[in-house]
């Protein structure tokens, strides 16, 4: 029983996608929609095989920028997530600001990156540390906050250091929340970077789905959106690989 349920799990998405895609391609033969505003399935998959080449030459620019970003975020957040634990005045002092910063839309500080810092790779790099980092900060800060309290108080009446109770406690008692944190910034990093892309810039995705915007070939411009999705996707599905590696008691 339990096994036709995990079956069931499976295939209901691929049928409610596969019922999307049969809608999608009928709205486009009918001509309810234009085609030219919304191709079909199948103009779309043709225009990514003929693409294919040059998008793969701008995943890889985007897929560089997302993971510096991805990488520096990282740092940062665990960094300041360790100061916020350590230290509760700090964690009063920075909270609040961490706050402020997500209520900034990206879209909207991405022009002001692009004019201070220019069309290369550090505004795009700068955009994505602050749309990843938070997650993983707050993560970390509650994975933390979390500890068990009974094993603190154990290790501290047997002498241990503030380092020893965070390596041997807090760390590892953190690790599924810092993994839930880096699910969903794997995918901010990859939307940070085509979102800056829009913007200025030379290569990349977001470059790729501006000159095609601007010729009305939404076909390709549908292309790209699923490539996007996909390697989302696939990210966010790697790293849930990579926790099941790390936390291998909780196999």
């Amino acid at each position: 029983m339990k096994k036709f349920q995990n079956i069931t799990d499976k295939i209901a998405p691929s049928i409610i996608i596969a019922v999307l895609l049969m809608i999608w391609q009928i709205l486009s033969m009918v001509n309810i929609i234009p085609k030219f505003m919304l191709p079909s399935p199948f103009e779309v998959v043709k225009a990514f095989v003929y693409d294919f080449p040059l998008l793969m030459e701008h995943t890889k620019i985007t897929l560089l920028e997302a993971f510096l970003g991805l990488g520096l975020g990282i740092i940062l957040g665990f960094a300041v997530a360790v100061v916020m634990d350590r230290f509760e005045y700090a964690y009063k002092m920075i909270y609040p600001v961490l706050v402020i910063t997500q209520t900034i839309p990206t879209v909207a500080i991405a022009p002001l990156l692009v004019l201070w810092l220019g069309y290369g790779i550090l505004p795009k790099i700068t955009l994505i540390v602050m749309t990843s980092f938070f997650p993983i900060t707050i993560g970390l800060l509650d994975g933390f906050r979390s500890a068990d309290k009974d094993m603190l108080n154990l290790l501290k009446t047997m002498g241990a250091t503030p380092f020893q109770n965070f390596i041997h406690v807090k760390l590892p008692g953190s690790l599924g929340y810092f993994f839930a944190g880096l699910r969903i910034s794997v995918s901010y990093s990859i939307i940070g970077a085509v979102v800056a892309e829009w913007l200025g810039g030379f290569s990349g995705l977001g470059v790729y789905m501006t000159r095609v915007r601007k010729s009305y070939s939404f076909d390709k411009m549908f292309a790209v959106i699923f490539l996007i999705s996909a390697i989302s996707l696939l990210l966010m599905y790697l790293v849930k690989k990579i926790q099941k590696w790390c936390m291998v008691w909780e196999k």
